[in-house]
């Protein structure tokens, strides 16, 4: 029979000629073998004689060819976090790499991009289910096709290992084995096709004043465009943004796999309707938003400075870009509200005008007001079409100017947002699922559908932007539970000061999760998301990742930055024997490599000189004048270091932004000048041969 649903438990078996893949609990099933040192892949009716049991594991993650061998990626272990509606969701823990050559191969790249892969691995949040998509929310799981095996049904932009998975994915469609042949599908080899998110996933069983639930949240982080804080930003041509994350926020009532009691509805509301007959079936309601960097063509580049140098193309060049980005918005998720919370002084002022230059051209007869109050001269502005003539004038532009409203700890005034967003809110509503008790699959017959969503972001879609989605989330889900009658009208979910602790701290780990896997640390301002005030305490620690980020992004972005490009297909190792050509090596000139050494042991020598005692009859000035001397010499080599900043930031090596390529050649331009050191650099005969100079070595690979 046709499993639909990948295998829970899968034993490894190996010998020198192949892996053999089998599934103890389903002793019927075909054996998927992959072929050593090929790679080819073929199913086998019944277990293979030969091959030595390795170990048991949780599932594949995939397989990925690297410079000098491919590797089968294997999930060892798995932790559980919690059923939804009696679905087991894992988390990710452990993973392990098998080479498909007997003897290993060994080079500095090969080593270097095993490295990279398993820290990504390693550190990266990652979860998975073996019988619900977590990939799509509930919402879109009603409308997918349930015949239809796991893998096929998950979202594409969430599927974060579908490129590595694209070996196994292309020889269940038929595309053959390697061998370039094609047949039909191959039916026998979905079950071994494990969907994993990457993201935050929090399942929870409480209850909000006398009524037990099952409170959830998910954030799905998008593989496209994906990516680290400085090096990831605006919109690509295909219309993915950077840091795009899906963020649903889930209840579930009379949940049968939870510890606590059922609900059968207020007086107002039973079994999910208003004026139905008694009945405990299990009811979910969701609310989906998401955050995205602002979509036009901008830039943030790293010199070393606190403050990175803005760029931004002109609008015009984004609109098709755009235009892709909002088509996909608008047919998922309906009516987009685009809250913008940029800075509308100094820097990020440009980025707030570029994103309404968008929206005024996407949409008809653009209609523009704005509001004011003794704060700020532009509290709200709003963009939207006059008249609904055309898809993209289901865009609702609002700018909020959270930095001045906000500003002197005053967070409640983020109100003001939601003050203006209700409306919209009301007619977007949410949505509700009631089980269906005959259906042997467990599907929901639909009670109400989302159809808008808030489209949140700041400069970072981090700090801000966690502050106001929480601020939605809550005020939905009083909504949700008013409407049901687990609350009367008047009351909040937050009267419960034990659901209310719950709820701040799992959106406060929310905010960490996407801030880590995004900038390097935890997010800011979450003091406020916990407690609901700005504390002394809270502005300490986030002074604190504030120069962790800058630390982070400017000296440990670009190996990780070259971790997310090699996992997820952005950029595909050489695999020609003969190139010597080694992509990791670091092509500066010797004397700019030195510099930083030259400065660290002037600093030394300084010290060590000033803590030095001399005797009575000693004649100091020798000492004073060689301390005077690396003195001198430190401060012209931390001088240097800070006006040629570009030379020193750790950037990618796989996949080296085009700003940053031109950027380290005009920085090198003005070296070649220096009257101090000028004539010792070497002349560079080209972009390729300097340290930046890689994407000869690999190509782009849309998925």
């Amino acid at each position: 029979m046709r499993s639909l649903v990948p295998f829970r438990d899968i034993n490894v078996h190996a010998s020198s000629s192949h892996y053999a893949f089998t599934s103890p609990s389903s002793p019927s099933a075909q054996t998927l073998v992959v072929e050593r040192p090929s790679g080819d892949l073929r199913l086998n009716d019944g277990a293979l004689l030969g091959a030595k049991r390795v170990s048991s594991i949780a599932g594949i993650l995939g397989m990925i060819k690297l410079r000098l061998d491919k590797y089968i990626i294997v999930i060892t272990k798995a932790q559980p976090m919690g059923r939804l509606k009696g679905h087991m969701v894992y988390k990710v823990i452990s993973t392990e790499f098998l080479p498909l050559r007997e003897r290993a191969l060994h080079d500095p790249d090969e080593d270097t991009y095993l490295s990279l892969l398993k820290t990504l691995l390693k550190t990266g949040p990652m979860y998975f289910s073996y019988s619900l998509d977590i990939t799509n929310s509930f919402q879109r799981q009603t409308q997918s096709n349930p015949s239809q095996p796991l893998w096929r049904r998950a979202d594409d932009r969430f599927f974060w290992n579908k490129f590595v998975q694209s070996d196994l994915i292309d020889f269940a469609n038929g595309a053959g084995s390697g061998s370039g042949l094609r047949g039909g599908q191959q039916t026998g080899a979905d079950p071994f096709i494990l969907p994993v998110m990457f993201g935050m996933l929090r399942i929870t069983q409480t209850r909000v004043k006398a009524t037990p639930l099952t409170f959830a949240l998910i954030t799905r982080r998008s593989r496209h465009r994906a990516g680290t804080r400085y090096l990831t930003r605006g919109i690509d041509d295909q219309g993915h943004v950077a840091n795009f994350n899906e963020t649903e926020q889930i209840v579930i009532l009379n949940d049968e796999t939870g510890d606590l009691g059922g609900f059968a509805g207020g007086a107002g509301m039973q079994n999910g309707k208003v004026g139905g007959s008694g009945g405990s079936d299990t009811q979910v309601m969701s609310y989906v938003q998401t955050r995205g960097s602002v979509p036009v063509y901008w830039a943030e580049v790293n010199s070393l400075k606190y403050v990175p140098n803005l760029q931004i193309r002109g609008v015009e060049t984004a609109v098709k870009a755009a235009r892709l980005h909002f088509n996909e918005q608008i047919n998922l998720y309906g009516d987009n509200y685009l809250v913008n919370l940029v800075n509308q002084k100094g820097r990020e002022d440009r980025v707030k005008k570029a994103y309404e230059q968008m929206v005024r051209i996407l949409v008809s007869s653009p209609d523009e007001s704005t509001q004011a109050d003794y704060v700020t001269e532009e509290k709200i502005h709003i963009v939207e079409a006059s008249q609904k003539n055309q898809k993209y004038d289901r865009l609702h532009y609002i700018y909020f100017d959270f930095h001045n409203e906000t500003k002197g700890l005053k967070w409640h005034r983020a109100q003001l947002l939601l003050d203006q967003l209700k409306e919209g809110l009301a007619k977007g509503q949410y949505f509700r699922g009631v089980d269906m008790p005959a259906d042997a699959q467990g599907r929901l017959e639909v009670r109400s559908l989302q159809k808008a969503v808030v489209r949140t972001n700041c400069m970072d879609c981090l700090d801000r932007t966690n502050v106001v989605q929480t601020m939605l989330a809550r005020w939905t889900l009083t909504r949700q539970l008013t409407n049901i009658g687990a609350l009367k009208p008047g009351e909040s979910a937050d009267d419960d000061r034990a659901f209310q602790d719950l709820f701040r701290n799992i959106w406060a780990d929310n905010a960490d999760v996407v801030s880590k896997s995004y900038s390097g640390t935890g997010a800011l301002k979450t003091d406020f998301t916990r407690t609901g005030e700005r504390t002394r305490a809270g502005m300490a620690q986030d002074l604190n990742n504030s120069i962790t980020r800058y630390v982070k992004n400017n000296f440990g972005d670009g190996p990780r930055q070259d971790a997310f490009d090699l996992f997820l297909g952005a950029y595909l190792p050489s695999t020609s024997l003969t190139d010597t050509n080694l992509v990791f090596k670091d092509r500066r000139p010797i004397l700019i490599q030195a510099i930083p050494y030259l400065f660290a042991a002037s600093f030394f020598l300084v010290m060590v000189t000033s803590l030095t005692r001399t005797q009575s009859d000693t004649t100091a000035w020798p000492l004073r004048v060689f301390a005077l001397c690396w003195m001198v010499i430190g401060s012209w080599c931390g001088h240097f270091i800070w006006s040629h900043g570009m030379l020193y930031v750790n950037w990618p090596k796989l996949n080296t932004p085009r700003w940053a390529q031109e950027g380290y050649q005009e920085t090198m331009g003005s070296v070649m000048n220096d009257k101090v050191i000028g004539s010792f650099v070497p002349r560079e005969r080209g972009a390729s041969n300097v340290r930046l100079g890689h994407l000869e070595e690999g190509k782009k690979r849309i998925q």
